[in-house]
């Protein structure tokens, strides 16, 4: 039987890849066709909780009204146009999923993202989608981070309980998430310190220079 954690669930944006650039300019890109000029700023209370609610927060803060729908697929449009041939895998991301399977770790890809823009990221650092025991995006739950819907439907499709998992995070929203849901956490220190990071069971720069403890529980 294998140790302790079973499954390893991963955060894609920040974990696997970078995208925020991308889809900073995105977001700024639709909301500046729809008629509203934001700033980088803007972006900042609402890292890890998923486009959707992000661009509603902003639209909210700004008191401008907007088809949520409309600009949320026009924002992954540009989105997907914009990392065309331009993203790569993080540091250590493949090495490290390679890892887990030899361990015989489940693994999964839980994110606040929508299925469109996960398949583009995934085809983008050439990771198949199948590499997954489990693939989760916020087109499955009601409530994205930091709820812990989102890793425990993971942990579910993987037929494990949360408790048996580890996640792989780089928000705070997330290791809240993880938390909640009653998984221990690796937080990713690419996108936020280790002081805005708090709660986290373990850190580590880019999954290429995390410890074999985060996979190995004693």
């Amino acid at each position: 039987m294998s140790t302790l954690p079973k499954g390893i669930i991963f955060d894609m944006d920040g974990v696997l890849l970078d995208s925020e650039p991308y889809i900073i300019e995105a977001v700024t890109r639709m909301f500046d066709e729809f008629g509203l000029k934001i700033i980088p700023e803007d972006f900042h209370p609402y890292t890890g909780t998923g486009e959707k609610n992000c661009i509603k927060q902003m639209a909210k803060n700004y008191d401008f009204p907007i088809d949520l729908t409309k600009a949320t697929s026009r924002t992954y449009d540009i989105y997907l146009e914009l990392i065309n041939g331009k993203l790569n895998p993080l540091p250590g991301a493949k090495e490290f999923i390679d890892k887990c399977k030899k361990l015989g770790k489940k693994t999964a890809i839980a994110t606040s993202a929508d299925i469109r823009k996960a398949q583009g990221n995934l085809k983008q650092i050439k990771i198949p989608p199948e590499t997954f025991d489990a693939i989760v995006t916020a087109n499955n739950v009601t409530h994205t981070k930091p709820a812990p819907d989102i890793f425990l439907l993971a942990a579910e499709k993987m037929g494990l309980q949360a408790a048996e998992c580890l996640v792989i995070e780089d928000a705070l929203s997330g290791i809240q998430a993880a938390k909640a849901a009653g998984a221990k956490s690796l937080a990713i220190t690419s996108s936020f310190n280790h002081e805005v990071l708090t709660g986290a069971d373990f850190y580590a720069p880019n999954l290429a220079q995390a410890s074999d403890e985060v996979i190995d529980w004693k």
